[in-house]
């Protein structure tokens, strides 16, 4: 499995894009790894997500953001729709990001700059 920064989950597919409302749609999927014993203290982080972070990703063109964990492994299974037209390429250069991204460091596995290691998954399957 390769391991590369967040920046790196936009090499999308023609497979992966998909029509929702007369809306073309990107799908996007990713995993990360949560540090043993952070699960609790992941989800209410998550939960209490900063209103301006959440303002600020929605502004960029993500539609849904859903985020799974698989307890066994501590990995986080990530899932995104952005729109067509989305700025997800400049978040990692944002404050708000690299903020979030320091908050969030210490509970996950992370890259140098701070940003959380993210596996890309290559979508294979639609219904």
């Amino acid at each position: 499995m390769r391991t590369i920064n967040i920046n790196g989950i936009m090499g999308l597919t023609p497979r992966s894009r998909k029509k929702i409302d007369k809306t073309i749609m990107i799908s996007v999927a990713f995993t990360m790894k949560l540090l043993p014993g952070n699960e609790e203290e992941y989800e209410k982080r998550h939960n209490e997500i900063w209103p301006e972070l959440a303002e600020f990703l929605r502004e960029a063109g993500i539609r849904e953001y859903h985020i799974f964990l698989d307890k066994a492994t501590g990995t986080l299974f990530a899932f995104q729709n952005l729109e067509e037209e989305n700025q997800t390429n400049h978040l990692a250069k944002e404050t708000i990001m690299k903020k979030w991204w320091a908050f969030m460091g210490d509970i996950m596995e992370t890259n140098p700059d701070q940003s959380p290691k993210v596996n890309r998954l290559e979508k294979v399957f639609s219904l």
